[in-house]
């Protein structure tokens, strides 16, 4: 993102705190792997890449606002508006939505004006009132709705596998992939964007602060959705496990036609390896209770 010399030193401050503290980066890796695997050359790639982890960073933005969550942490360091006001967060997330639109619109223009058309219509669709914001509001209006498995999964198919959605199909759908291989993308996106919704659920029930990276014990305290509390932890486990499954056969089936995305197993790899640890917390927890 260029920071121009006449930017206010206030929002070019905000603007270096949330680039500075990335994360993991495991989405534009991603992004960038699956760009290519369907032709899509490096620079195209690349944009694409950021310009996703900008918006899902100004959702994260969003999301902590005290009017959204009133997060106090976020990648293990303060949130944007208590080190910069809620000006200043908001200003930044809007910041990164504009470059965002920017270096996306670069990617697509290199696609047929086919695939620009049904591109731009699915950003639409995942990050707007079918999508991401729909998923937001019902998620701020939970105290309003049952609190049951149906509904925690409605809000993280709007909230989180939306992002999914267009972290994997979005890059395929540019790449011209056939009918066959979007469908299985968009199953892969849904198993494994309820699947991370589940881990973070039960992290914030059972991690901590230092641990996630990010404030926890919110949901129970604002009356969130949270599949953990809806479902119990033990029905939680048992239907992320299921999630993994289905994931598997899904993904084995797309590796058939489309072997450049061998590198999607480590990703669900690393979901079941965090299934595992938050478990394991689980039975140390138990057995710390009952000994």
């Amino acid at each position: 993102m260029p920071l121009p010399a006449t930017l206010d030193p206030h929002l070019e401050e905000a603007l270096r705190h949330v680039l500075d503290n990335p994360g993991s980066l495991v989405r534009p890796r991603m992004v960038f792997q699956a760009a290519t695997a369907y032709g899509m050359d490096s620079a195209h790639a690349k944009d694409l890449a950021i310009a996703l982890e900008y918006f899902h960073t100004a959702s994260l933005l969003f999301d902590d606002l005290p009017c959204m969550d009133n997060a106090s942490e976020r990648r293990g360091v303060p949130c944007v508006h208590l080190a910069y006001g809620e000006a200043g967060a908001i200003l930044a997330a809007l910041a990164l939505i504009n470059r965002a639109y920017a270096l996306t619109w670069r990617a697509v223009s290199a696609s047929s004006s086919q695939s620009q058309s049904c591109a731009l219509a699915y950003i639409e669709q995942c990050l707007g009132v079918e999508g991401l914001l729909n998923g937001q509001s019902l998620d701020l209006h939970y105290s309003t709705l049952p609190h049951n498995r149906e509904t925690t999964e409605r809000i993280a198919r709007g909230k989180t596998v939306s992002l999914i959605r267009l972290t994997l199909v979005l890059p395929a759908m540019l790449g011209g992939a056939s009918t066959r291989e979007i469908q299985l993308l968009e199953r892969v996106a849904l198993y494994w964007g309820l699947g991370y919704q589940m881990v973070d659920d039960l992290k914030d029930v059972l991690g901590s602060a230092a641990a996630a990276g990010k404030t926890v014990a919110r949901d129970i305290l604002l009356d969130r959705p949270n599949v953990a509390f809806a479902m119990g932890i033990p029905g939680t486990v048992l239907r992320l496990t299921r999630f993994i499954y289905l994931g598997d056969t899904t993904l084995h089936r797309l590796l058939k036609s489309r072997p450049g995305l061998s590198f999607l197993g480590k990703l669900r790899s690393d979901l079941e390896e965090e299934l595992v640890r938050v478990t394991e917390n689980v039975i140390e927890k138990t057995m710390g209770a009952h000994p």
